[in-house]
């Protein structure tokens, strides 16, 4: 899930020299390791990796030392060698000893899962991307017989974006513990007005998503998350990828040892960082920590649904993204449609398809999309091949969301796509 006040961390990519003197020492719990996943790489090889591992393992130090409770990195440059890396603050050990391993709150990366499915279905015949949202929703969208399936998959709808309506706010950040339903979020939506005709123009919205995932079981007659489970999962053996609804039927439950503590900054370190226009009182929910944090593993992810509510692990979604890419999930025309762009509007060369982003950095375009929920931060990214992947989590999003911080973390997520592309 994205939300309009939680900052994008990728489009301004911060070059890793920028941040070197960002903060003094501090204690870190660390791991880090190269591992061959193939054949044995070449002495050079093991040198470049070992090269990219210390540059790194220094980034994340740095990202840590800035304000991030934890930092994960893995990273697979397509030729046998995959670069995990771990570290953590030390107060956060007694939650959780961190790890690469680790299950994480996948956010709004949870779209490209969906937006698969859809596809799917497309190259079916059971859905049409220039079907109207009004036939598969009669009624519960206002002027949906001019919103296609496309527009909701790119984001060109024009739909108001759920998270920002103040009672959603509320449960998102954990405050308002009550579930919210499909088709509640939807309703949320709607009572706000359009922000442009259905077409015009792009602007990302958890709504389409909340309205997708509808379409995918009105189609087909099953719930959403089995279907990633059918047609995504169990085919790519992902055993610790699922959708959590929120409402208890997931198969993981917060308290998992698989699955990282994610945190935020209580109400007085997070009220500098809040946006203009954000509703007074926002804060999140949790027992608190040292450094003015507090804990939100447990804010249930009703809210994110199709929209944000994938718990996986890195490896399990490289191997998705690799899947994907390589043409094992979809035909070559869905794929393709999957790549077929809209701008994401001045500001950014970044370009947005179905949900599959287009991402322009320092070292080379990729192909992926990040994500955002409480506590957890997670970027996926792959070559066009599907070949190289990177995954960067970090065990928070405000936490990271001031200037220095910020930047340190950029930092990491250039370094890591860089050593993904040996640029």
């Amino acid at each position: 899930m994205r939300h309009r006040p939680i900052p994008s961390r990728r489009r301004v990519l911060v070059p890793l020299a920028l941040v070197t003197a960002l903060a003094g020492p501090i204690a870190l719990c660390t791991t880090a390791s190269a591992t061959a996943t193939g054949s044995t790489p070449s002495a050079t090889s093991a040198a470049t990796a070992s090269a990219w591992r210390a540059r790194l393992a220094e980034a994340v130090r740095q990202d840590v030392a800035a304000g991030a409770p934890g930092v994960t990195v893995r990273v697979d440059d397509g030729g046998g060698r995959v670069i995990t890396i771990a570290q953590q603050t030390p107060w956060s050990q007694a939650d959780h000893r961190l790890g690469a391993a680790d299950e994480f709150k996948m956010g709004s990366n949870t779209k490209t899962m969906v937006a698969t499915v859809l596809l799917q279905l497309v190259a079916e015949h059971r859905v049409g991307l220039a079907d109207p949202v009004s036939r598969w929703l009669p009624g519960l969208i206002p002027g949906g017989d001019r919103i296609t399936v496309r527009m909701l998959l790119d984001h060109t709808s024009g739909l108001f974006n759920y998270a920002n309506d103040p009672a959603v706010l509320r449960g998102f950040t954990g405050q308002d513990t009550r579930a919210w339903s499909p088709r509640q979020l939807l309703a949320a939506a709607v009572r706000h007005p359009a922000l442009f005709a259905p077409g015009a123009r792009y602007s990302y919205s958890n709504t389409n998503y909340i309205a997708l995932g509808l379409i995918a079981e009105q189609a087909t007659g099953q719930g959403i998350a089995d279907l990633i489970r059918q047609r995504i999962t169990e085919p790519l053996h992902l055993t610790h990828t699922y959708l959590d609804t929120g409402t208890g039927t997931g198969t993981g439950t917060p308290g998992s040892p698989n699955l990282a503590h994610g945190y935020e900054p209580d109400a007085a370190h997070l009220a500098p960082v809040l946006p203009p226009g954000t509703p007074p009182g926002s804060a999140f929910a949790g027992p608190a920590r040292p450094d003015g944090y507090v804990d939100t593993t447990a804010t249930a992810l009703s809210t994110e649904w199709a929209a944000g509510g994938m718990v996986s692990t890195a490896a399990d979604w490289a191997h998705f993204d690799r899947a994907l890419l390589g043409g094992k999930l979809l035909p070559p025309a869905q794929l393709k449609e999957m790549q077929t762009t809209v701008p994401e509007g001045p500001g950014t060369a970044n370009r947005y398809g179905l949900g599959l982003e287009q991402v322009v950095t320092p070292c080379g375009t990729v192909w992926g999309h990040d994500g955002q929920v409480p506590g957890y931060s997670s970027e996926e990214y792959t070559d066009p091949t599907g070949q190289r992947t990177v995954s960067v989590f970090t065990t928070t999003v405000f936490g990271i969301a001031q200037p220095p911080a910020a930047a340190a973390d950029h930092a990491v997520i250039d370094a890591a796509i860089c050593a993904m592309l040996h640029s």
